[in-house]
């Protein structure tokens, strides 16, 4: 590795260091407002990993996302207050209800490209929420209330320090987990397909599996997501899971940088928190917010903090004396 390369890397591990320190003693630090506003961060932090899987790895457009977010909220919600199950017990029950919801909507639809699926996850979404508003069993329009607070034996987690921190442990795990697959071998078959799902094909790759297997990862992670904001909130409605919150999710992966983990918590605190800063304007608050987004996107099409996997390879392959490769043709028959 060149010294640039090792300063640059030594640079991003001082940062994340740096970014951990502060989320730790954060709650010491702060109120119980921006602990509150930190909380929603992570649950935005952990959609948006989850959306990123989907549309930074795999490119696929997914406008249904909240869908998936509500399947998880509600499962939790259902099982603790009308069968007064443990909280722990119903995070792999929302696990599975939502992995197996994605492979239900995406086997059948995942073999469409761009805005044709993107209207079928649109009506995935409307879907789910409709039916929850008029099932008896989801609470109707009123939703579901009074969702117990987790619990560690005798410990109820009630206050906001102990929430936020449950929201950080979950956070952390999704972060990592979705590490990890980015750097698997799967998720290079995810940026193969993203880059070009025909030569993906033709290298050998199950473009369809793979696909699917984003489709799924990215939907438990929203599950788990959707658990813990049930009992963040300890009531939740039908409205908490419109198409805008499907946007907003995925506003939080192209502001922060599609395919990047970093830039992804980086457009989670944008998203939620600099509506928060504006508060004070409250008559222009969305306004400026709204300009800000455009502004940031003019000025950063990227995103405020793009992946740099996959452009290690096409730096490597340039030539040094940085005149351009030769043709195929050329290269055959020389």
């Amino acid at each position: 590795m060149d010294p640039r390369r090792r300063q640059i890397a030594s640079i991003r591990a001082g940062l994340a260091i740096a970014t951990g320190l502060a989320a730790l003693v954060l709650p010491l630090a702060a109120n119980a407002y921006v602990t509150d506003v930190a909380t929603l961060i992570l649950i935005y932090v952990m959609l948006g990993l989850g959306l990123n899987i989907v549309v930074g790895y795999a490119g696929l457009l997914d406008l249904g996302y909240a869908a998936f977010f509500a399947i998880g909220a509600y499962s939790s919600a259902i099982l603790t207050v009308h069968h007064h199950m443990s909280y722990w017990l119903t995070i792999p029950v929302a696990a599975c209800l939502t992995t197996v919801s994605g492979a239900i909507i995406g086997a059948p639809t995942l073999r469409m490209r761009s805005d044709y699926l993107a209207i079928v996850t649109l009506g995935f979404g409307e879907i789910v929420r409709i039916t929850a508003t008029n099932l008896s069993f989801s609470g109707g329009p009123d939703g579901v209330w009074g969702i117990p607070r987790p619990s560690i034996g005798p410990v109820t987690l009630s206050g906001s320090a102990a929430l936020y921190y449950l929201g950080l442990a979950f956070a952390a795990a999704v972060l990592m987990l979705a590490h990890n697959a980015a750097r698997s071998r799967l998720g290079r078959a995810w940026r193969a397909v993203r880059e070009d799902e025909i030569a993906a094909r033709a290298a050998g790759i199950n473009t369809v599996s793979a696909k699917l297997k984003a489709y799924m990862l990215g939907a438990l992670l929203g599950g788990v997501a959707g658990s813990f904001f049930a009992v963040k909130l300890t009531a939740i409605d039908p409205t908490s899971f419109t198409f805008v919150q499907s946007v907003n999710i995925l506003m939080v992966v192209i502001l922060g940088g599609m395919g990047s983990l970093p830039g992804v918590v980086l457009g989670a605190v944008v998203i939620v928190g600099l509506p928060e800063v504006l508060r004070a304007f409250q008559t222009v608050r969305m306004l400026a917010f709204g300009v800000g987004l455009i502004l940031l996107m003019l000025l950063r099409p990227q995103g405020l903090w793009p992946s740099r996997m996959g452009t290690l390879g096409r730096h490597a392959a340039a030539p040094a004396s940085g005149r351009p490769e030769p043709t195929s043709q050329a290269a055959a028959s020389g």
